[in-house]
């Protein structure tokens, strides 16, 4: 779907001028390294502080992240329309990327250095839609239960106006970092 359709019977004039974003990067190994060296709560200062770049997915994404604290962050994401979907809104797996990842760190946030975490289930339970005008979104993330081999963290989106949107529970499972 992302190419150009040329042989189609419409014309691409009838589109209109094409809309682009660019999207930029730096070396996600700089930040895997940054984070082999701290704990998840340090690391996630330092991703906050601008002391290790973005991962790529926030930079894709348009998130930052705005708190961090032991079992709890807090993501900033702006949305615009180059995530719609095909019914003119901001399609699910964004917002759904938005809740893995601050469910995600917010487990991260409470693990000390030399060890990782990967979601087993992510639920969640889409309550309005999101539209260009809806953001910038909030997510927050707080751990439900830690764990040393797994652990549980709910998350929550709200919109500019602070509707919730959406949430999610996720299970996550914790396993120490092969060195």
């Amino acid at each position: 779907m992302t190419r150009e359709q040329t042989d189609s019977p419409t014309s691409t004039a009838a589109w209109g001028e094409p809309r682009s974003r660019t999207v930029t990067w730096h070396d996600p190994f700089i930040v895997a390294a940054g984070a082999l060296e701290r704990s998840g709560l340090e690391t996630l200062e330092a991703l906050r502080d601008g002391v290790l770049p973005p991962p790529p997915m926030a930079r894709l994404f348009a998130m930052d992240v705005v708190a961090v604290s032991e079992g709890r962050v807090e993501f900033r994401c702006e949305v615009d329309e180059s995530a719609y979907n095909p019914i003119g809104a901001v399609h699910g797996g964004l917002v759904c990327t938005l809740l893995d990842t601050v469910a995600g760190c917010a487990v991260h946030s409470t693990l000390p250095r030399g060890t990782g975490y990967t979601s087993i289930e992510l639920k969640v339970n889409y309550l309005r839609p999101v539209q260009a005008g809806s953001g910038p979104l909030t997510a927050i993330g707080t751990v439900v239960k830690p764990g040393r081999r797994v652990a549980f963290a709910e998350g929550e989106v709200r919109d500019a106006g602070g509707a919730t949107v959406a949430t999610a529970s996720s299970s996550l499972l914790v396993f120490p970092i092969p060195g």
